[in-house]
C-alpha cells in the first residue's frame, strides 16, 4: 500500500472525526438555546452553568408516553402468546391426522 492511499485514508478519517465532534457541540449549542429561549418565555433570568431540566408538563408526557408504550409491549407480547398457542394446536390436529390410520 502506498503512501498517498494512506494519506487519503486518513484525510477521511479525520474528516469525519472532524464532523462528528463538530456535530456534538452544535447539539449541545442547540440544547442551551432551546433552554435559554424556554426561560427567557416563562420569565425566569438564565443562570450560569444551567443544565435543561424537565418542568412537569414534559413529565406527565413522558410518563404518559412510558405507560403508552408498556401497554403496547404487553399487548405485543399476548398477540405473540395467543399466536404461538394457535400455531401449537394446530400442530397437535395435524399431527393427529397424520396419525390417524388410512
Amino acid at each position: 500500500m502506498a503512501w498517498e492511499d494512506v494519506w487519503a485514508v486518513l484525510k477521511w478519517v479525520l474528516a469525519v472525526l472532524a464532523a462528528g465532534f463538530i456535530g456534538q457541540f452544535g447539539r449541545v449549542l442547540a440544547m442551551r438555546i432551546i433552554e435559554r429561549r424556554r426561560n427567557a418565555l416563562e420569565g425566569e433570568a438564565p443562570r450560569a452553568g444551567d443544565t435543561p431540566s424537565l418542568d412537569p408538563r414534559e413529565k406527565k408526557d413522558l410518563q404518559a408516553t412510558a405507560e403508552a408504550e408498556a401497554i403496547k409491549a404487553n399487548a405485543k407480547i399476548e398477540k405473540k402468546r395467543a399466536k404461538a398457542a394457535v400455531k401449537a394446536a394446530k400442530k397437535n390436529a395435524n399431527d393427529e391426522s397424520s396419525k390417524s390410520p388410512r
